[in-house]
């Protein structure tokens, strides 16, 4: 065999390069539009928001967001306030309707058809994560009416051992208040987002190594919400994708009521 059918060879049983290492899949045009002109101001005006902890994001390589769960306003916010696009699985139907499917697959959201198993979202969320995206999970895997993590579940935990990921604690404070299960419409109070330290992937699949990686996932998110509102003299912004960050550091006391 020739000395360079041997290399050819060689590169192709070469392995692809871990998810955590991939670049991150730029902002598509729409993506930046929505986020600047329509996100922007509804996240920093109607609900004066404001983030900490946006040092803690990595912004390139495969990533598990995980957060609690108050409203259908969380996941535009997420992708917002990280500075980096979240992929999230939505309602195959979406997908279906006039304008809004092209935006939402343009924001990185991805089809799961009602119904589908918990086994091939986990697929098609780990196919995301392969491509080096920031795929958002939420703990709980539904709304709940306090905003809290209540009965977190496995699957981020196990999303992030089968590619072998970190995962980022983000606790979404007041979106429960502003546009929670039941609400008749948008309250404009104060919706802030506090962004934890990565936790590891767990060693395995297996649930004695899930179970204690969710529990760490619901304790930092639920202490995050205790600090309350971001309060101080930080500068009330959030990292635009492609921007500066604005980062703020943690406060503690007073609770967002």
């Amino acid at each position: 065999m020739t000395g360079p059918v041997k290399r050819m060879l060689r590169r192709r049983r070469r392995r692809a390069e871990p998810p955590a290492l991939l670049s991150t899949p730029r902002p598509s045009l729409t993506y930046r539009l929505i986020s600047y002109l329509l996100v922007f101001p509804v996240y920093r005006l109607l609900f004066r928001g404001r983030t900490a902890g946006n040092a803690n994001v990595p912004l390139e390589g495969a990533l598990v967001v995980v957060a609690n769960h108050g409203s259908h306003l969380d996941p535009p916010l997420l992708g917002h306030a990280l500075g980096r696009p979240v992929a999230f699985m939505a309602k195959a139907e979406l997908f279906r309707v006039p304008l809004l499917g092209p935006i939402i697959r343009a924001c990185g959201a991805y089809p799961v058809a009602r119904g589908a198993s918990d086994r091939e979202a986990i697929r098609t969320a780990t196919d995301r994560l392969e491509e080096g995206w920031a795929t958002g999970v939420f703990l709980d895997g539904t709304r709940q009416s306090d905003g809290r993590v209540n009965a977190p579940q496995p699957g981020a935990a196990l999303l992030a051992a089968r590619a072998g990921v970190p995962l980022l604690p983000v606790a979404i404070i007041n979106s429960h208040r502003a546009l929670g299960t039941g609400s008749r419409g948008l309250r404009p109070v104060p919706v802030h987002i506090r962004i934890g330290t990565p936790i590891p992937p767990p060693a395995s699949r297996r649930r004695a190594d899930l179970d204690p990686v969710t529990r760490a996932c619901q304790e930092q998110i639920n202490a995050l919400l205790d600090q309350g509102l971001i309060r101080g003299s930080l500068q009330p912004a959030s990292r635009l994708p492609g921007g500066p960050p604005g980062d703020a550091p943690p406060s503690a006391g007073d609770r967002g009521r």
